[in-house]
Order: structure tokens, then C-alpha cells, then sequence
């Protein structure tokens, strides 16, 4: 089975929607767990209902006081396999607290399982409204450009398996994919507890005809990021540089790091960004040993022509390419911090290997995540909020947009007094 079948999703939505419960019956049904997972699930002090269904979101809520309250806090990761494919869920938590662990979660997913709890929606208006943070993380989800969107629309076993509740549901999510652009999106009802249409259609729900989320995740594209970045010109930010004694007999230099787009090969000519420096390939070195060339994604060491000045946070990039240094940039910013944005303080901005200082010149706007309006007239960002802004650093970038390439397109900022990560940030714009 190929790297290129392996499908990396998440789980979002709000608290108590099922996320947990959902990758445990997934998991359970796929049969995907070991034998002793399994004899857990059945310990009597795990059984939930008259019919002896577990507790399934036990599987994933692995700290104690994720099982003591019955919430997701941190990110679990899980790992399966059908003859189909492979997976890499992330289970990621619900509550507004932890909006900063569900952006971590989302930022490498190939697509998102959207929870949705029918039971809590008021059904008195022909369209009900949806959860605040069903809305949030489906706007981080755009933010993040996570290519398709599944929403399951979960309980629906506690509403008779009803068709027109879960029609209506639809056609309220369909009105926040339109507003948001979210273009890739399918729906499906389920009863995660029961299984009803988790990895086989359920007699229940005839009315649904179509795939059970199981099968439909089988079929989803893996995102084909890799072949796009093959083809950006090269971006080597340098990690660590490796020394030998210096001697004249054995005066080793090398350039650690991952090379994050393009190909690079011996004899290649390059420039070092930000001071500009041209040199050429002269050696590669991959774990394994010397190769003539590498491409996105390796973990490289670089060894120079000529004897120029590198250090950690310098880029090595390809003669010809367009990335230049960059002062300011316009920047998506998920706000985590308790502490409202303070324009007039400055931040650590860590990009890549750099970490420099950063200043919050301007806030352009806050998402309102219940209108989706952009609210113009403020200047600061309160916790989870979601908004653009404008920064300049003290020292050049090199940097791509983040729908060019995410890992470059990157970054957090961090309070300089209490070294808590502040923000996430995707740029949008540089100059």
C-alpha cells in the first residue's frame, strides 16, 4: 500500500457532539483494535446502556481528566487500516478552551469529519441554528484550506432516524459551506453509539442512500500537496549548521535541515536568503548516506561550493526563484491567549527555523463567527477569536503564502514576558 493511500483526518464540531464516541466505534467496527482494547470495552463499569454498549470514546480520551470529565482536551492521534487504505485520525477537542489544539490537529489534514449533535438544535424554525463552535471550526477549516468537509449528523437514533431533521440540519450547514466557500462538502446521519451508518448502511435509515462514512472516507483523494511543492522552486531553511574540528585537514561545513519545495541536485546553483549570497551545490547528504540529488520533503545535510556565511534561519533557495526577504505580510490569525491582542506590544514570531520580532501593525478585521461579517472597527483580538491582520518584522522572511505551501506559509507568535504561543498565523499576503 503506497504513502499515497494513507488519508490523514480529523474530527471537530462541539463539546459532547460524539467526536470521541464516533473513532471508537469506527475503530471497533472496522475492527481495528487488539484483543485486550476490545475485553476493556466490556468491563462492567464501561457499560452505558440496558444493551451493554460500551464506552466507546474511551479509546481515545487517554488523560485522566479527559475520562474524569467526559471531555477531549488534547489531540489523540489513531491509527488504522482497511483493504482500501490507510488512516491517521486525529480526534480533536470541542471545547472553545481548546480551540488551539484543534487548529493543531486540522493544520495537516486531508480532509475533516464535521460533528454534529441533532439532539441540541432547535427545530421550531425551518433552518436551526447552528452550534458556535461548529461554526468556528469549520471557519478555522477553511482558514486552514482542509479540501473536503464530511458532516455527520450525529443522535439521530434519539430522533427516530428522522429524515426531515436531518434534512433541515443540512440545510443549514449547506447556508455556512456557501458563506465560507466550502466547496467539497458531503453529509451523512449516524448514530455513532449504535453504528448506524458508520461502516455499513443501516436498516434504520433507508432513506439514505448514500455512503456509509466508512466507505466514503475510502474514497476520498489523498491531497496531492507533494506533487505541487515538486514543482515550486527550491526552499531549504537551514535547521542547524554541522561542523567538524575546523582544521585545515578536515574543515567540514554543513547545512542541516528539511527541504520544504523543489528538487535540488549537485552542482545547482543557489542563492542564501536574506543576505543574498550565491554559491553552488557541492555535496548532499540524506540519512542513509551521499545522493546526487533530493526533493521536497527530505531531511538533508548541504555542503556549499563556496565558503559563505549560513546560520540557522537563513534559507537556501534556488537561483532563480521569485522568494525574496519580506518585512510585512498579511496574516489569518487564530488568537488563543486568555490576554487580548496588544497592537501597541511586540511578539515573537516563530516562522520555520527563524524566530524574530514581530509587530501587530494593524488588525484589519474580526470574523464574527455567528454572521460571518467582517467587523472592521477594532484593534484587538479576544481568546479564539478569528480575524486578518498586518505585521512587520525586525528581520526578513522567507515565506510563501499558505495556500502555496503551508509548512512555509506558517507561523505562531509568542508573548515575549511569558513565552505562552499567543496565535497561530497563515499568511495571506506578502511584501
Amino acid at each position: 500500500m503506497s504513502t499515497d493511500s494513507v488519508l490523514r483526518f480529523i474530527t471537530a464540531g462541539s463539546v459532547d457532539d460524539g467526536k470521541s464516541t464516533l473513532i471508537g466505534r469506527l475503530l471497533f467496527d472496522s475492527q481495528s483494535l487488539l484483543a485486550d482494547q476490545v475485553a476493556s470495552l466490556y468491563r462492567g463499569k464501561h457499560k452505558r446502556t440496558a444493551e451493554g454498549i460500551p464506552d466507546f470514546a474511551q479509546l481515545t480520551d487517554g488523560l485522566a481528566a479527559e475520562r474524569e470529565q467526559g471531555i477531549t482536551i488534547d489531540v489523540a492521534y489513531r491509527y488504522f487500516a482497511t483493504p482500501a487504505r490507510k488512516f491517521i485520525i486525529a480526534d480533536t477537542p470541542g471545547h472553545e478552551q481548546y480551540t488551539r489544539n484543534m487548529v493543531t490537529g486540522a493544520s495537516t489534514a486531508d480532509a475533516a469529519i464535521i460533528l454534529i449533535d441533532a439532539t441540541r438544535l432547535d427545530f421550531s424554525e425551518q433552518t436551526p441554528a447552528l452550534l458556535p463552535q461548529t461554526r468556528r471550526h469549520s471557519a478555522i477549516l477553511k482558514l486552514l484550506g482542509t479540501p473536503y468537509i464530511i458532516v455527520a449528523v450525529n443522535k439521530l437514533d434519539l430522533l427516530d432516524y428522522s429524515e426531515e431533521k436531518f434534512n433541515a440540519i443540512k440545510r443549514a450547514y449547506s447556508e455556512l459551506a456557501a458563506a465560507l466557500d466550502l466547496r467539497r462538502v458531503s453529509y451523512v446521519p449516524i448514530s455513532a453509539l449504535n453504528g448506524d451508518n458508520i461502516v455499513t448502511a443501516s436498516a434504520h435509515m433507508p432513506w439514505f442512500q448514500g455512503q456509509p462514512l466508512l466507505p466514503l472516507l475510502e474514497s476520498l483523494p489523498a491531497a496531492n500537496r507533494h506533487s505541487q511543492l515538486l514543482k515550486a522552486p527550491a526552499l531549504y531553511p537551514v535547521q542547524r549548521v554541522a561542523r567538524l574540528d575546523g582544521s585545515s585537514a578536515d574543515d567540514f561545513r554543513g547545512y542541516q535541515g528539511r527541504l520544504e519545495q523543489g528538487c535540488l541536485k549537485i552542482g545547482e546553483p543557489v542563492r542564501i536568503e536574506p543576505a543574498g549570497q550565491s554559491s553552488t551545490i557541492a555535496a548532499i547528504y540524506s540519512p542513509d548516506g551521499a545522493v546526487d540529488q533530493a526533493q521536497a520533503g527530505d531531511v538533508l545535510t548541504l555542503v556549499l561550493a563556496d565558503d559563505v556565511d549560513v546560520s540557522r534561519g537563513d534559507s537556501i533557495v534556488a537561483a532563480g526563484s521569485d522568494l525574496h526577504p519580506v518585512s510585512n505580510i498579511s496574516a489569518s490569525l487564530c488568537w488563543f491567549d486568555s490576554k487580548p491582542l496588544n497592537s501597541a506590544r511586540r511578539y515573537w514570531l516563530k516562522h520555520s527555523t527563524q524566530t524574530v520580532y514581530a509587530k501587530i501593525r494593524k488588525v484589519e478585521y474580526l470574523l464574527d463567527v455567528q454572521s460571518l461579517n467582517h467587523q472592521e472597527d477594532t484593534d484587538s483580538l479576544q481568546l479564539n477569536d478569528i480575524g486578518r491582520v498586518q505585521i512587520s518584522v525586525q528581520k526578513p522572511l522567507i515565506a510563501t503564502t499558505y495556500e502555496a505551501n503551508p509548512a512555509a506559509g506558517a507561523f505562531i507568535l509568542i508573548d515575549e514576558a511569558t513565552n505562552h504561543t499567543v496565535a497561530a498565523g497563515m499568511i495571506v499576503a506578502l511584501s
